[in-house]
């Protein structure tokens, strides 16, 4: 046998691109195009359709980036077509990239009715299956001309992220507008060849199916008349029956493939253009399960849906359709694929609670999936939500793009921080865009890292990102592969039929405990510092405006604002979506959340403070409002009374320059470099900051990562370092009881204000940058005289330990890691925390002193500011303000009511009363995080709790009304039957809970 397979197979190349491909359409005929520019923003449907067009000709150049051209194209199929079938092709200048990352289309029929999106991998239409001959064509394409953001040198500035930027300059040539001949048997004969080439290749070069496939092959080829391809394709396709029909192996790979799009709510493209790209996919997906049988697509996030019920009703009609017949699957539960890692805990429920709401609500259906394929990374406490929520399985495969570790299980039950198990699978395809190819297919086999306990995986298969779904040649390869010698075996399923048959057969998969930590895209924990504030904020202005509302509407008859709740809940977790919230999409996106972040503040507030005054009353007293979950300075956690006045101890100079602030508790000393060189606790006896070492300082890095600006930061970042330590000013505080420090670097100004509260253990730094740098990295060090193997950083409804050292590989690859509101560190008997108003970055080492003594230094660094290029050339420009505090002395409880009090700031109003809270609890451990009216209107009031300091709890929760029962819910605020019913004696309700359980409860009132 001679090795001539690198010969057949450049021979299939070649005979495909050259001959067999182009004899798809063997005949064509040109469409009269006409075009209308839309001046602005995209316009209604009828009005795109009503316009007046001029023509415009095939190779004319069209599109200013994020314009929206409205084509009219007009024909007449020619009479000797009769019988043939006959499609549109209409190609408005796309390239070989992907789809979703340059000019899109939708296809409407003149009466308005959408046919399907065009893509650069989806370019027809068809007209007839047979055509008589003579018929009229006239479709109407709505082409959007969003530019290349990831073009030829990706990662490098660009103006086109913005429309205010991005210029008028045409960005597209229209390429192709023709009527042709669709000739079905030459396009069989293209998925036959591409099949076999593809399964050849990812064979072994002894393996006997090989050479079998490979003799079949040149078979066919011999068979085609290269001058008459369409006359011999029949012929062709035959020599190939044998092979296509050779049965799988029994112990074959089993992939179960589903229909997927995973469309990035907003990214290289605005929210607005994210709207059209699920009614293009959509309408694409919906006459794909009308021409496919066996193919079923899912689809996730919420808001995609509520978006096409609103914005094209005709498609939805189609996709509600689908989902009745069972083949167009609702998927996730949630509202958007949010980033789980910066979301709050009530942001995270929220997301299963209207995601899932709007399912049962649109179709009765429960989905018991987390679909979450391209976030990044996974927090230790969202098993507990999960699991909360009703749903029991999380799918996900970007931990494949981990670069340091590979993660040891493709399935596998995963524990989260109170000890919930959530049944978890990472596609071993490692793409959730899987286009059905035989490489892709290969991978996931030889990938597979539960080989011999399962045998089956989930393979997501449809062009993603920015649109586009499964196209017809994937279903055609897949019903190739269903039972094909050599090839793990496909089956079109929906998740939940994966999970069950995944379940089934590996009972007792191996446990993963902690954070999904994905060893990539760290840097979206700081970049676009503006998002994240307004996203924490937003937090915890519904917190307030919840509990106010709620108090006021039990108390003084105020109008509970469901419907205005509702729609800020819905924007927030918007904003939540991974590519938003973790800093990571055009400048135009960002500039937009900015501005909605700000509206929804002033929305917020006006409903608080609306809330308050009717549960003060009309008087001059002042009241000091505590929406904190602890109660401070005798005002209880959920009320108001009079405020408690303290006088700051004035600060004052410092011997050896520089200043001191001591309350009594704690004696701060500030150099003359205004740099914090020592944090003394009185009581304790014992210094905070590291022998030798400042707290408060400023450190700039080089922030040039090998790609992905956004995204990554790498490790070498750390190598190069600047001190800021050149001072402009430092003066005593106009209050006199603070220290104003100014510095100046590069075009960038800091302002720092130092402040040590009366009668509290907590140093407080308010930093104002003015910052105007470029690929630089910005950090505040807190270096501390802890000896402390672990530190705890608060997550979702708790918190959870990582190493401070790198004994390994995974302990050196979390070099930054995210905290919601403190990051604590404790010998026994004693801790530090640092808590933050905003900031969710950081990263914590040790280092062996060099003075002698042997002992350990802990640095807590918080991160604050980056300058990257790509994809906003503008990020962080200009001035941004953060609030730390350094907590000392301080407990893990001290950490957790700390980082409450720091992001919710009291509020002072004058009134007539003070104001009883709703619902108190008699145990710090036990953190109630939402008081609120039900959301069926009933007037029921929900109280969500959980144990907050990693330890068993017995607590009693006193409401502030008369209650005529208690239900323990799920977090839609269904009952569940299987839990324990606390213990109710009047108003008072007792509750034991486990480490860091979540409960939520139900009171009735009469």
């Amino acid at each position: 046998m001679h090795d001539d397979r690198s010969l057949v197979e450049a021979r299939l190349r070649r005979v495909l691109e050259e001959r067999v491909r182009p004899a798809v359409y063997p005949e064509s005929v040109p469409l009269d195009v006409a075009v209308w520019h839309a001046p602005g923003e995209p316009v209604p449907v009828a009005e795109g359709l009503a316009a007046e067009t001029e023509p415009i000709e095939v190779g004319a150049r069209w599109g200013a980036p994020w314009g929206t051209s409205w084509f009219r194209v007009t024909g007449t199929v020619p009479e000797a077509w009769a019988g043939k079938t006959v499609e549109a092709l209409l190609d408005l200048g796309f390239d070989e990239n992907m789809p979703g990352f340059q000019c899109e289309g939708l296809v409407y029929r003149p009466d308005g009715t959408p046919v399907k999106g065009l893509n650069p991998r989806n370019q027809w239409v068809r007209i007839g299956a047979p055509v008589e001959g003579g018929e009229e064509v006239r479709l109407h394409i709505e082409a959007a001309s969003n530019p290349v953001i990831l073009g030829h040198h990706p990662f490098r500035p660009t103006e086109l992220g913005d429309k205010e930027t991005a210029g008028s300059e045409p960005q597209y040539t229209l390429t192709r507008m023709d009527l042709a001949v669709f000739d079905e048997t030459v396009w069989q004969l293209v998925i036959d060849l591409e099949v076999l080439g593809e399964l050849m290749a990812e064979l072994s070069v002894d393996s006997a199916r090989r050479w079998e496939i490979l003799r079949a092959v040149e078979r066919a080829l011999d068979g085609i008349d290269l001058q008459d391809v369409n006359g011999t394709a029949a012929e062709a396709r035959s020599r190939l029956t044998g092979v296509l029909a050779s049965p799988a192996s029994p112990s074959a790979h089993r992939v179960s493939a589903v229909g997927h799009a995973h469309i990035d709510s907003a990214w290289l493209w605005p929210l607005r253009e994210t709207v059209r790209k699920v009614a293009r996919t959509t309408a694409n997906m919906t006459a794909l399960l009308d021409d496919e049988p066996d193919f079923v697509f899912a689809m996730s996030q919420a808001q995609q849906w509520a978006w096409v019920k609103e914005h094209r009703p005709e498609v939805w009609a189609r996709v509600k359709k689908a989902v009745a017949d069972g083949r167009f699957v609702p998927a996730g539960g949630m509202w958007v694929e949010s980033d789980t890692n910066m979301p709050g805990s009530e942001a995270m429920a929220r997301q299963f609670v209207h995601g899932k709401r709007f399912f049962l609500d649109e179709f009765g259906i429960e989905n018991e999936e987390a679909w979450l394929p391209d976030t990044f990374g996974f927090a230790a406490g969202l098993p507990q939500i999960i699991k909360a929520a009703g749903s029991k399985h999380l799918l996900t495969q970007k931990i494949s793009w981990s670069r340091t570790n590979k993660f040891p299980h493709h399935t596998f039950t995963w524990e989260g921080i109170d000890g919930t198990r959530i049944f978890t699978h990472f596609p071993p395809v490692d793409t959730y865009n899987c286009s059905m190819k035989g490489a892709e297919l290969a991978h996931a086999a030889r990938n597979f890292r539960d080989k011999g306990h399962a045998r089956h995986s989930l393979a997501p298969s449809g062009w993603g990102d920015g649109g586009g779904g499964t196209t017809r040649e994937m279903v055609a390869r897949a019903a190739r592969l269903r039972d094909l010698e050599g090839s793990p075996t496909v089956t079109w399923e929906t998740p939940a039929a994966f999970f069950a048959k995944a379940e089934a057969e590996y009972p007792h998969p191996p446990v993963w405990v902690g954070e999904l930590y994905l060893e990539l895209h760290r840097a979206t924990l700081t970049s676009q510092a503006k998002t994240k504030q307004g996203n924490r904020r937003s937090e915890h202005l519904l917190h307030e405006a919840e509990l106010w509302a709620a108090t006021a509407a039990v108390r003084a008859g105020f109008s509970y604002p469901y419907e205005e709740l509702d729609r800020i809940w819905k924007t927030v977790l918007l904003h939540q979506f991974h590519d938003i919230l973790p800093g990571s999409s055009i400048a135009w996106v960002h500039r937009e959340a900015r501005a909605t972040y700000e509206r929804l503040a002033g929305e917020l507030n006006a409903i608080i403070d609306a809330a308050q005054r009717a549960l003060a009353g009309e008087g001059a007293r002042e009241l000091v409002f505590n929406a904190a979950p602890h109660s401070r300075r005798g005002i209880p956690a959920g009320g108001a009374g009079a405020p408690v006045v303290e006088g700051a101890a004035p600060v004052r100079p410092r011997g050896e320059g520089g200043y001191v602030l001591d309350n009594g508790l704690l004696r701060v000393a500030i150099d003359d470099r205004g740099l914090v060189v020592s944090v003394y606790d009185v009581e304790a006896d014992r210094e905070t900051i590291a022998p030798g070492r400042v707290a408060g300082l400023l450190q700039l890095h080089p922030d040039f990562p090998n790609m992905w600006d956004a995204w990554d930061v790498d490790e070498f970042y750390r190598n190069t370092v600047t001190n800021l330590t050149d001072l402009d000013e430092i003066t005593a505080g106009e209050d006199g009881a603070s220290v104003r420090v100014v510095r100046s670097f590069g075009a960038s100004r800091v302002t720092q204000v130092l402040s040590l509260p009366p009668g509290e253990r907590r140093l407080v730094l308010d930093t104002e940058v003015d910052w105007h740098e470029t690929e630089k990295f910005l950090k505040l060090a807190f270096p501390l005289d802890v000896h402390a193997e672990r530190y705890a950083s608060e997550t979702q409804f708790g918190h959870f330990h990582r190493p401070t050292h790198t004994n390994t590989s995974w302990e050196a690859a979390k070099f930054e890691a995210c905290n919601h509101r403190f990051v604590h560190v404790e010998e026994p008997g004693w801790g530090v925390a640092v808590v933050n108003d905003s900031t969710y970055g950081h990263d914590v080492t040790r280092t062996v002193r060099t003075d002698g003594d042997g002992g350990t230094t802990t640095t807590v660094r918080v991160s604050l500011l980056r300058a990257l290029r790509f994809p906003d050339p503008e990020t962080d420009q200009g001035v941004h303000r953060f609030r730390h505090a350094l907590v000392v002395g301080a407990s893990i409880g001290d950490a957790v009511r700390e980082g409450w009090r720091i992001n919710l700031p009291e509020r002072l109003i004058t009134g007539a009363q003070d104001v009883v809270p709703l619902v108190t609890v008699d145990q710090d451990a036990v953190v109630i995080t939402a008081v609120k009216l039900a959301d069926d209107g009933s007037g029921d009031v929900v109280v969500r709790c959980h144990e907050a300091h990693g330890g068993r709890a017995r607590a009693r929760l006193t409401a502030g009304f008369e209650v005529t029962g208690v239900t323990v819910t799920d977090l839609l605020e269904r009952p569940l039957p299987e839990a324990a019913a606390p213990v109710v004696d009047g108003e008072r309700i007792t509750v034991r809970l486990r480490p860091f359980e979540l409960v939520t409860l139900r009171l009735r009132r009469s």
